[in-house]
């Protein structure tokens, strides 16, 4: 990782005339050189089986929801960090406090971007990233707290390229994410930031948004990267409709039945999903139906439609 991922210099050359042995001219400018920012392409098949040469796959996106980890991609690279613990003052600190301090010194940048970041979801290694712009790394860095806490949470997005070679992280070998926006707090910010119903107390909205959010993460391979997901992620982040409904329907003694993703009959150009969630009466077990558009076409998703009543057709 010495370099960002698709970090490429191009050298542009004009076309040159035939050379006569009489002439003597004189050396040409210098070759033009482009420097480009990261790129990864996208995870997709090939793009020129079955006739379709010359075409451009469609990027990969992910909206991911998980826990951003740094790790040594090799011995050079740990001991060049121990060298520089050696210099700090760190007496009294934790490895994990020692660790971020270190890291978090602005003349220790290059061992930032010389580790591998690694993107946890539900404590399972899923993404590698790497900043689409080098200025980023600053994200990652703010992404490790002095103090590791199972409730905190850092949200990725993104776009996915190709599966890591061995040597990029010390033999790990998952998808590379080039990441736009790295956002990182906790679990008690999130919940606390969400306006809470009028009609609800803060002791019965807390548990209810906090349901609603675990039901959302821990949904079957919710790796934030199919269009179900990250609009659900989407939502869990972005939109407090969804827990206000929540703990209202769990004041009037409902449960939260089901949260199911449907391509919506508004899609054509633009990918469109319907988000339900479905609330089921504990005494007549009577189900009610709520549902919100969100396009999810390009990198960040954004809403369609508001909150509303969802009628089964």
């Amino acid at each position: 990782m010495n370099e960002p991922i698709g970090t490429t210099a191009q050298v542009i050359e004009q076309p040159k005339p035939p050379i006569n042995g009489n002439d003597v001219r004189p050396a040409g400018p210098a070759p033009e050189v482009r420097h480009n920012h990261t790129a990864i392409s996208p995870q997709a098949g090939c793009a020129t089986c079955g006739g379709a040469a010359g075409i451009t796959p469609k990027p990969s996106y992910v909206y991911a929801i998980g826990r951003v980890e740094a790790r040594f991609p090799n011995l050079a690279a740990e001991k060049e960090f121990a060298q520089a613990t050696g210099r700090s003052d760190t007496a009294g600190k934790t490895d994990q406090q020692t660790f971020h301090a270190v890291l978090s010194k602005r003349e220790h940048r290059y061992l930032a971007r010389q580790l591998c970041w690694v993107l946890s979801i539900q404590g399972l290694e899923t993404y590698l990233l790497v900043p689409r712009d080098p200025v980023d790394i600053e994200l990652l860095v703010e992404a490790i707290r002095p103090a590791s806490n199972p409730n905190d949470i850092d949200v990725v997005i993104g776009i996915r390229g190709p599966i890591a070679p061995p040597d990029m992280c010390n033999g790990l070998m998952v998808p590379i994410v080039a990441f736009d926006q790295i956002y990182s707090f906790d679990r008690e910010t999130l919940i606390k930031a969400i306006p809470k119903p009028e009609k609800t107390s803060a002791a019965q909205f807390a548990p209810a948004a906090e349901e609603l959010f675990n039901r959302v993460i821990q949904l079957t391979d919710n790796a934030g990267a199919t269009d179900d997901h990250r609009a659900l992620n989407y939502l869990a982040m972005r939109y407090p409709a969804i827990y206000s409904k929540t703990a209202e329907q769990f004041g009037g003694n409902c449960s939260l039945s089901g949260v199911d993703v449907h391509p919506s009959p508004m899609s054509g150009a633009r990918r469109i999903v319907d988000v339900i969630f479905s609330y089921t009466n504990r005494t007549t077990d009577y189900t009610e139906k709520f549902f919100v558009r969100v396009d999810v076409t390009e990198e960040f998703p954004f809403l369609v439609t508001k909150l509303g009543p969802y009628y089964d057709r």
